[in-house]
Formats: C-alpha cells, structure tokens, sequence
C-alpha cells in the first residue's frame, strides 16, 4: 500500500476546484499524496493532531489553501516541522487577505507561498522538495521542465506565421 508523502488540506471542499491542479500534479510525477478538510477555525483540534503527526507518518511536505481568515498554513507551520506550502484562495478581496495572512509569518515560522489560486505551482514545488532527495522524482520535474521549454518553442514557430506589414520576423 502506498504511502502518501505529500498532504493536500484545504479548509473546506469548496476549495477543491482551486487544489485538483495541486493533486494533478502530483499525480503525473507519481508521487502518492492525501487530501483532507481541516479547518484552523471549526476542527482546530484536529489539525493540531495532523500538524504533529505528519512527520511520524512520513510526510515530507504539506500543501495548505485557506482563504478569508487564511490561517490554516500558519496554524500547521506552528506545529509540524514539515515544509508547509500556502495556497492563497480568492475567497474575498481578489485574494489579497489570503496572501498577507499566509505570506506574513513571523520569524521560525515560514511558509512557502504561491500565487492566489495557483495551487498547479504548489504541487511542482512539493514535487522539487521531494526530488531533492529522490532520483526519480527529480527526472520527472527535469522532464516537466523540458516540456514547457518545448512549449514556447512550438510557439514562436507560430507567430512566425502571424503577419503583419510591420512585423519583422
């Protein structure tokens, strides 16, 4: 039975359509992964209980979303000494809240923050942490990478086909 050695909590299921791209991600560099609804306000119990023991259970990285009142990430940060990643959700005030609340720990209390809603940038950054110490995981971020180099090349090809009287190239 595989092992999940990245956690995906979000404070509620509505914020599932915002971290599928987190878990997708995960998933296409096959590294195993769990995904819970833990709320810092309504079961802080609870994500108490998962902050100190997700290290014991080998965990090596936590990616949390909160919006609104984001505390969610700090709260686990405060308790865990696994890297913990921050997913600010446009819940209200195009986000921003989210991002101070997340982004403004204090000192011996860090976490790792990505864009509002870009939880795709938490699972490749989970998917780095957790390469560093694993050789195939590390081939599968170094082939992602190449990919979106591959990208931008079959898109210049394209715009060498747009025209324009002034366009030069």
């Amino acid at each position: 039975m595989m092992k999940p050695l990245v956690s995906i909590i979000m404070g509620s299921t509505s914020d599932l359509s915002v971290m599928e791209k987190a878990a997708q991600v995960l998933n296409d560099f096959k590294i195993p992964f769990e995904m819970n609804a833990l709320s810092a306000h309504r079961t802080p119990e609870d994500v108490g209980k998962f902050a100190r023991e997700a290290s014991g259970r080998g965990i090596k990285v936590i990616i949390a979303a909160a919006g609104m009142a984001a505390h969610l990430p700090g709260v686990i940060a405060a308790m865990t000494p696994v890297p913990v990643i921050g997913v600010p959700i446009n819940a209200s005030l195009e986000g921003l809240d989210s991002i101070f609340s997340i982004l403004q720990m204090p000192p011996g209390i860090p976490v790792a923050t990505v864009g509002v809603n870009a939880s795709q940038n938490a699972g490749i950054l989970a998917a780095q942490i957790i390469g560093a110490g694993d050789k195939a995981v590390m081939q599968e971020v170094i082939k992602y990478k190449e990919s979106l180099k591959k990208k931008i090349v079959e898109a210049n090809k394209e715009l060498k086909k747009v025209k324009f009287p002034f366009k030069t190239n």
